[in-house]
C-alpha cells in the first residue's frame, strides 16, 4: 500500500480494499484551505494526513523588512479572528526588548479588548461548528452578537477586523469617549445570549450524539502532541497562561479556568462556552476598575505621537512621518513572549540587531500545533465525525500557514 504522502492529486485512488480520499482544500466542511488525505475502509477512517500550505503568506519574512511599529499590521492577518491578541503578543515581545514599562491604563484596556476578541473568536467558532453539524439557528445567533462586537472594534480602532490598535508602548489612539458605555451595554445583554446557545445545543439529542465520545484524546496524548488552549483543557490539563504566567495585568483579575476531563468534541464545546462566561467576568472587572492616566509610554526617549502636544497640524504630520519612515531602534537581543490566545498558546520570538527593523520574527501558532492532533482524533472514526472534530479544534488557516 503506498504512503499517504504519495497520494495523487486526483480525487480518489483505490488501494486494495481501501480508498484514498482527498478532502479539500475547497471542501466547504474543512474550515479553510486545508487538505486532508484520508485512507478509508468503507465509512471508517483508517489513516489521515493534513496537507497544509495553501494559505502561505510569508508574513514572518515580510516582518524583516518593516519597522517595528509597521509589523503590527502584519500580525492582524495571522489569526484573523483574534487580531488584537496577535497585536498584544507582538508588542509585549518588543517592549521586553526595550525594557519598557507600559502605563497601567493601557494594560487594562488591552485586557478588556483581548477578552472581547476572545468572545468574537469563540462566537465565530461556535456558529460555524454548529452549522457544520446542522444547527443553523445557532450560527445566525452567534453572528448576531459578533456584529455588535465588530461595531465596538470599529468605534475604537476604525476597523472591524484588522484593528492594529495596540502599539509598542501602549495604544494606537486614546480610547474614544463612550467606549466603556458601549462595551457595558454589550456585556449586560450577552450572558442571556450564551444561555440561548446552550438551550439550543447542550442537551440537544442530535448535538450530543454527534459530539459526545467523538474525537477523544487523552491528557497524556494532548501534552505529547503539543495541544494547548481549550483543546488541552478539555482533556483535563488546566494550563492557561493568563493564570500560570500572567501578562498585561491579568494577575489583577479574578476568573476561573474551565476544565473538563472527557477530551471529546462535546467537552471542547463546553469548555469554550464556559470561557465566554469567564471573559465576560474579566471584561466587567476591567470596566469597573479602569484606571486613569496615560495610554502610552516613552520608547527610549522617543515619545509616541500625541497630536494634542503639537503646535500645529503640519508639525504633527511631520512627526508622524518621521516615526513611520525612520522608526525607533531596538537594542540587540532576543526575546520570546507567549500569551493565551482563543486557540491556545501563541508565542512571538524576535531577534533584534540594533536597527529599526527586526532581524528575525517567528510566530508560535496555536493552530499549527493543535492540527497535528487531528489524525489521532479521527483515525478509527467515521467520515461524518471528521467534520465535527475539525470544528472542535478551531483551527485558523492563517495561523497554520503564515
Amino acid at each position: 500500500m503506498p504512503e499517504l504522502t504519495q497520494a495523487p492529486g486526483v480525487d480518489t485512488e483505490t488501494t486494495g480494499h481501501n480508498l484514498i480520499l482527498n478532502m479539500g482544500p475547497q471542501h466547504p466542511s474543512t474550515h479553510g484551505v486545508l487538505r486532508l488525505i484520508l485512507e478509508i475502509d468503507g465509512e471508517m477512517v483508517v489513516r489521515a494526513l493534513p496537507d497544509i500550505g495553501y494559505l502561505h503568506t510569508g508574513i514572518e519574512k515580510s516582518a524583516e523588512s518593516k519597522f517595528y511599529q509597521q509589523v503590527v499590521t502584519l500580525t492582524d492577518r495571522i489569526d484573523y479572528l483574534a487580531p488584537m491578541t496577535n497585536n498584544l503578543c507582538y508588542v509585549l515581545a518588543v517592549e521586553k526588548l526595550l525594557g519598557l514599562e507600559v502605563p497601567r491604563r493601557a494594560r487594562w484596556v488591552r485586557v478588556l479588548l483581548n477578552e472581547l476578541t476572545r468572545l468574537n473568536s469563540h462566537l465565530v467558532w461556535l456558529g460555524s461548528h454548529a452549522l457544520d453539524i446542522g444547527a443553523m439557528t445557532v450560527f445566525l445567533y452567534c453572528f448576531r452578537e459578533r456584529e455588535e462586537l465588530l461595531k465596538i472594534f470599529e468605534y475604537v480602532s476604525g476597523q472591524r477586523m484588522m484593528t492594529s490598535y495596540f502599539r509598542v508602548g501602549g495604544l494606537a489612539l486614546e480610547p474614544p469617549l463612550g467606549m466603556l458605555e458601549r462595551i457595558r451595554t454589550f456585556l449586560d445583554a450577552f450572558p442571556a445570549k450564551i444561555d440561548e446557545y446552550e438551550n439550543l445545543l447542550t442537551a440537544n439529542a442530535i448535538w450530543v450524539g454527534r459530539t459526545r465520545g467523538v474525537g477523544v484524546i487523552s491528557a497524556a496524548d494532548a501534552v505529547a502532541l503539543g495541544l494547548t488552549g481549550p483543546c488541552l483543557r478539555a482533556s483535563g490539563m488546566p494550563l492557561d497562561l493568563r493564570k500560570d504566567n500572567p501578562y498585561s495585568s491579568y494577575d489583577e483579575f479574578d476568573f476561573n479556568v474551565p476544565v473538563r476531563t472527557e477530551g471529546d468534541v462535546y467537552a471542547r464545546y463546553l469548555v469554550r462556552v464556559e470561557e465566554m462566561r469567564e471573559s465576560v467576568k474579566i471584561a466587567r472587572q476591567a470596566l469597573e476598575g479602569m484606571p486613569e492616566g496615560a495610554w502610552k509610554a516613552e520608547v527610549n526617549g522617543v515619545v509616541l505621537p500625541d497630536r494634542d502636544r503639537m503646535k500645529s497640524e503640519m508639525e504633527a504630520l511631520i512627526y508622524h512621518f518621521k516615526i513611520v519612515t525612520e522608526g525607533f531602534r531596538v537594542p540587540p537581543g532576543e526575546v520570546f513572549q507567549a500569551i493565551e490566545s482563543p486557540r491556545g498558546i501563541m508565542g512571538y520570538y524576535i531577534v533584534a540587531d540594533g536597527t529599526a527593523k527586526p532581524y528575525r520574527c517567528h510566530m508560535r501558532a496555536a493552530s499549527f500545533a493543535n492540527l497535528q492532533a487531528l489524525p489521532r482524533m479521527i483515525e478509527g472514526r467515521l467520515i461524518a465525525d471528521v467534520v465535527a472534530v475539525i470544528g472542535s479544534i478551531d483551527i485558523i488557516l492563517g495561523d497554520v500557514d503564515r
